[in-house]
């Protein structure tokens, strides 16, 4: 099992690997015990292939479940309103404590509901997808809009987070697909040699499960890194949304929860890297080919029916169109783009994603 420490206010652990449920016995059983009640939202998917590793890491305590939707779908105001009840009505307390368990749309809409809850109470993610390797550190919280993803929410960090890695196991092929694009990510933004090995797979299940949780501790330790510098998203934050803009763009023209939030990161990632001419673009694209990522989404997509979604992004004001560009790798920055020229570079993206499936 590995550890990496956050260092925000308050600073966390995140330990990740077989056995990390193991710390609820030992590292936070006092936290436990004195809370005078201990309430779980988890994914109704997740809990129902792995809930028993949590009951039992958790044995000898009362416990109260709730149990929510898998996937986008549970990130509204219904499902942050029904944890709400949930709580109340097994009389939660400010002396309560909340586990987020399931994938990366579980955590957020639970960890915005122990962020509000009684003006906030203590809570634990337990992320079971590899996406939510991403999701589950760094105290961001949310639920979508109609209008936009993640519009509504807050910074609140959990207390710590339990990455046990024996429930990716039976994740789907299209989930894998999803967490692979948010590791892929980190890497172009802060590691050549790590984004050289990356670029070398060309079947996930391949991958010992030993590489996967490295490549997720790496994550892992990018983002913790960036989140010290800057939690609130002023300033290096808005870096790790690179491939961001055109994705959630993607995830709101097709209905959120109909593509993946990593598969729309991958498509979106292409875009970015175009903005700078990215030396290793065509390699990425041809990655994302042979890993089966939907680049022909993009083909017949028109660029008038993204547009809304851009411009209603958290980064963009103005009216200006806001990206994370990457003239090499490890060296993001911030591109504020004029309609038009967005507009080009869309359709450079679908030039090149025709000749890669030609």
């Amino acid at each position: 099992m590995q550890t990496v420490e956050v260092n925000t206010a308050p600073d966390y652990r995140v330990h990740i690997g077989h056995g990390a449920y193991q710390q609820f016995k030992d590292e936070y059983r006092p936290l436990l015990n004195g809370a005078d009640k201990i309430a779980v939202v988890a994914d109704e998917q997740a809990w129902s292939h792995h809930g028993s590793l949590l009951l039992d890491a958790l044995g000898g305590l009362d416990l109260r479940v709730l149990k929510i939707p898998a996937g986008e779908q549970a990130k509204n105001a219904d499902t942050f309103m029904a944890i709400h009840s949930f709580l109340l009505e097994n009389n939660c307390s400010r002396k309560s404590v909340l586990i987020a368990f399931g994938g990366g749309a579980a955590g957020d809409v639970a960890g915005f509901a122990a962020s509000t809850f009684m003006r906030g109470i203590v809570y634990f993610q337990c992320p079971t997808t590899i996406l939510a390797h991403d999701s589950a550190v760094g105290g961001k919280t949310a639920i979508n809009h109609p209008s936009g993803k993640n519009m509504i929410g807050t910074f609140y960090q959990p207390a710590a987070v339990l990455y046990e890695t024996r429930t990716l196991a039976t994740l789907p092929e299209g989930e894998v697909r999803s967490g692979m694009a948010e590791v892929i990510k980190h890497a172009f933004i802060s590691n050549p040699g790590w984004l050289e090995e990356l670029l070398k797979i060309r079947q996930f299940s391949a991958m010992p499960d030993k590489e996967l949780e490295t490549h997720l501790a790496k994550g892992i330790a990018v983002k913790a890194a960036i989140v010290e510098e800057d939690e609130q998203e002023h300033g290096a934050r808005k870096f790790l949304n690179f491939g961001h803009t055109l994705a959630h763009a993607i995830e709101g023209n097709a209905g959120y929860g109909q593509v993946t939030h990593g598969e729309a990161v991958a498509l979106g990632m292409v875009f970015d890297l175009l903005i700078e001419e990215h030396p290793r673009t065509d390699e990425y694209v041809d990655w994302c080919r042979a890993n089966g990522y939907p680049l022909n989404l993009l083909t017949a997509l028109a660029f008038d029916n993204l547009l809304p979604y851009m411009k209603r992004d958290k980064k963009s004001s103005g009216g200006e169109l806001v990206f994370i560009a990457l003239p090499e790798t490890g060296v993001p920055a911030v591109a504020v783009l004029t309609e038009e020229k967005a507009r080009i570079i869309y359709g450079k993206l679908q030039n090149k994603i025709r000749e890669v499936l030609a």
